[in-house]
């Protein structure tokens, strides 16, 4: 085992959760080193963008299906990258309390501290310069950082999309364990770029990169434009096409940078006052960094989509309408066979890397008790001489997936202990645990996988959220757990397996102190 990947397993273990000691943090909250939650690049060009709020979209069933008509593909223009990224990583509510207001966005976070960046590489498309431009949420406008000085080169009728990650602002609240919840916030936002791509009728690919080309690509080893303790990461680079079947995915990156001007465009804004420096998420950083391109697996893993009821809402409504419900009605948890059963079905994979540990509390036509929603058959073998030898492994026929019943019983009350005794964990419908393949796949793969395995799985949760709203429903990811707690629960020792993502669904209960106002009003008046 090599020196980064000994710092994987160091840091995973370092930051877990338990009874008696959480991971390090200050504590307690410094509102006066509060990151900005929004990055700017003072000085640039500004590209904005038109609102897309009265566009009518597909609905939501409608854009999973693959028979794709033609008519409904819409052209690369400025008007449809606005609406991708407004649909996607913009701005979807307001929230009001008293003097205070906040905003919400399409995309979940963690705390809503919002560490996720994106960016644009464009050519020939009227309106947008042709270089690279930063996408600022908060203005719905393009920030142009570097103009194209010769031929990008890029596949006909594609954009592309690049990801990075501010750990800091994860780490004010979060402390040690933030590095974790930017990584899951990485895996919402690119659900929620791939889900806002599919209303257009376009497709999005991960293309296989070098870290060290992505952040050279982005300007980020430019030191001296950024702040050293608000560190800026690349993540992931993607392609958007069009769905029209003709897939070229010749991309070079190497000519992307020397298309590129040379002097990047812009000083970034400086976030905090002040900072707290904390070692150890320096070092999960630089070892978790990947510079062979072998090791790049995909992390855009497409689910069957199984389709269990009718159309109901356009895809934008279910999008702008995404929350994460706070308070769980304990006195009215049940929810449908049906509705379980599609929620299971929109996430329903053969060959994915995370499987669903559910606690089923309140469910029409299913007991009570802890279920496995297997996503890849060829872990059931493993699984099964992992876990607990008592486990009934009883399969539940349903065209939900490979869903079993492990134990009966009333599992509230542990649902609550393991997620760091929060009632929403066990006054919802169903809890569960992302529970994912885990030193087979580090060994395999390498250390940057680690990364990836949250990738997959905050992709999984936004899944979750948005499908779970289609249906009238509240969700809410849960990212404090007690980690091995969870794993004693399912008999399992050792790292083959673990748990990187909590979630709960149910009905949500609206706190009726708070106003919702609609975003971007100053544009719109």
């Amino acid at each position: 085992m090599n020196n980064n990947l000994q710092t994987v397993h160091m840091y995973h273990q370092e930051t877990k959760h338990f009874a008696h000691k959480y991971a390090r943090s200050l504590g307690y909250m410094d509102w006066e080193t509060q990151p900005n939650p929004y990055r700017s690049y003072e000085g640039t060009k500004k590209t904005p963008l038109p609102l897309a709020f009265n566009k009518v979209t597909p609905s939501y069933i409608d854009i999973f299906t693959n028979n794709k008509k033609k008519e409904n593909i819409k052209e690369l223009s400025l008007e449809n990258i606005s609406q991708f990224f407004q649909f996607s990583l913009g701005l979807a509510a307001i929230k009001e309390y008293g003097s205070q207001s906040w905003a919400l966005r399409c995309n979940a976070s963690s705390g809503n501290l919002q560490p996720s960046e994106a960016y644009i590489i464009s050519q020939d498309i009227e309106g947008i310069d042709d270089g690279l431009h930063h996408y600022a949420p908060k203005e719905h406008h393009l920030e142009r950082i570097s103009l194209a000085k010769s031929d990008l080169s890029l596949p006909s009728n594609t954009f592309v999309v690049l990801l990075s990650s501010i750990v800091w602002r994860e780490a004010w609240k979060y402390g040690e364990r933030a590095w974790r919840y930017t990584q899951l916030d990485c895996g919402h936002a690119l659900k929620a770029l791939e889900i806002s791509a599919l209303m257009l009728g376009w497709e999005i690919e991960f293309i296989p990169s070098c870290d060290k080309d992505l952040n050279s690509l982005l300007g980020f080893d430019q030191k001296e434009r950024f702040i050293k303790e608000e560190r800026e990461v690349a993540d992931m680079l993607l392609l958007v096409r069009l769905s029209d079947k003709s897939k070229n995915n010749t991309l070079d990156i190497k000519n992307l940078q020397n298309a590129l001007t040379m002097d990047y465009e812009g000083q970034v804004n400086c976030l905090s006052a002040s900072w707290h420096e904390w070692d150890i998420l320096e070092k999960i950083e630089d070892a978790s960094v990947n510079n062979e391109l072998h090791n790049k697996e995909n992390v855009l893993f497409k689910y069957e989509n199984t389709l269990l009821r009718e159309k109901t809402y356009e895809s934008k409504d279910i999008v702008l309408l995404r929350r994460s419900a706070q308070v769980m009605d304990e006195h009215d948890s049940n929810i449908s066979k049906s509705d379980f059963e599609t929620i299971l079905a929109s996430v329903k994979a053969k060959n994915a890397s995370v499987h669903l540990a559910i606690f089923v509390h309140d469910v029409q036509g299913y007991e009570s008790g802890l279920y496995l929603l297997l996503r890849n058959t060829s872990h059931k073998d493993k699984l099964q001489m992992l876990c607990k030898s008592e486990f009934l492994w009883q399969e539940i026929k349903t065209e939900a997936g490979n869903l079993y019943l492990l134990q009966k019983g009333d599992f509230k009350a542990k649902a609550k202990l393991i997620s760091c005794n929060q009632d929403i964990a066990a006054h919802s419908a169903f809890s569960l645990g992302m529970l994912v393949e885990f030193s087979s796949q580090l060994l395999e793969h390498g250390e940057s996988r680690y990364k990836q395995l949250y990738w997959e799985c905050g992709a999984l949760g936004q899944q979750l959220y948005l499908e779970t709203t289609s249906l009238n429903l509240s969700a809410t990811g849960i990212g404090c757990f007690l980690d091995d707690l969870m794993h004693e629960t399912l008999g399992l020792k050792g790292d083959s397996f673990q748990s990187l993502y909590h979630f709960t669904i149910g009905k949500g209960l609206i706190d009726e102190r708070l106003s919702t106002l609609k975003p971007y009003q100053n544009q719109i008046n």
